[in-house]
């Protein structure tokens, strides 16, 4: 088991991706910690949910301090907590661009410098973020969320090299395309599952989470030691270029 005993703390983890991640790192030998403010049962039978709104920078704090009371340290940090919005440009308000800032960003920040003091104490650790194709790629009507997930790419980077001195692993997984409840509306649709079909090399469309929890699990490991500031992209081959079937051929 690569993660025997590693306690793991997974923010989000009621999500769709998040659900994935803590049944994978489960079959692996964690011990977890899920964090969600939404309502749900945890994935995995007899771990505690915290309820904590980590756009608050004393909800960040809190929640470290809690974990680390109860389990003793944090040895990995997954960022899976997240919101996805698209507002047409001339609609977008204050509202949508700091909720969007606040939830994939701000937290993820104040979360890692909560953290890495126990993480240093342990001589070492591992952080995973999740970024988006749409941290490199434009996506209409979703200004804020691409924003924002650029934003976690690079900080990304610049932690990774704050923390690498201190033997502290900081990435990222940029997921493409994934099916959860948050996508519904758009993989419950097949006008636009059909077109995004003529533009995937594979031919497919959603992912399903667990290719994101497979991810995780390399960049928890200690497979991934050598890694720092990398934004390791699942995607179905979207970033690899646009399929000749978007243009009609077969």
């Amino acid at each position: 088991m690569k993660l025997k005993n590693k306690v793991v703390l997974v923010t989000g983890g009621l999500g769709g991706i998040g659900a994935a991640i803590a049944r994978r790192f489960a079959v692996e030998g964690a011990k977890l910690a899920l964090s969600d403010i939404a309502e749900g049962e945890s994935p995995v039978a007899g771990v505690r949910v915290y309820r904590k709104d980590l756009t608050q920078v004393m909800a960040c704090r809190e929640l470290v301090e809690e974990v680390v009371g109860d389990f003793g340290t944090v040895d990995i940090l997954i960022n899976c907590v997240g919101v996805f919005n698209t507002v047409p440009f001339a609609k977008t308000t204050e509202a949508d661009w700091d909720l969007c800032f606040d939830v994939n960003l701000k937290g993820v920040f104040f979360l890692v410098q909560a953290l890495a003091p126990t993480m240093r104490q342990n001589g070492g650790g591992k952080v995973v973020n999740l970024t988006s194709i749409a941290a490199t790629d434009g996506f209409a009507d979703a200004h804020a969320y691409c924003a924002a997930k650029g934003g976690l790419l690079n900080l990304t980077r610049s932690l990774a090299l704050e923390l690498a001195p201190s033997k502290i692993n900081v990435n990222a997984i940029a997921p493409g395309f994934i099916r959860t409840e948050m996508t519904r509306q758009l993989w419950s649709d097949e006008t636009f599952l059909k077109k995004l079909r003529g533009m995937l090399a594979t031919r497919g469309d959603y992912m399903e989470p667990e290719a994101i929890a497979d991810a995780a699990l390399f960049l928890s490991s200690s497979d991934s030691d050598r890694m720092h500031g990398h934004n390791m992209v699942v995607d179905d081959g979207w970033l690899a270029g646009i399929a000749p079937t978007a243009f009609g051929e077969d």
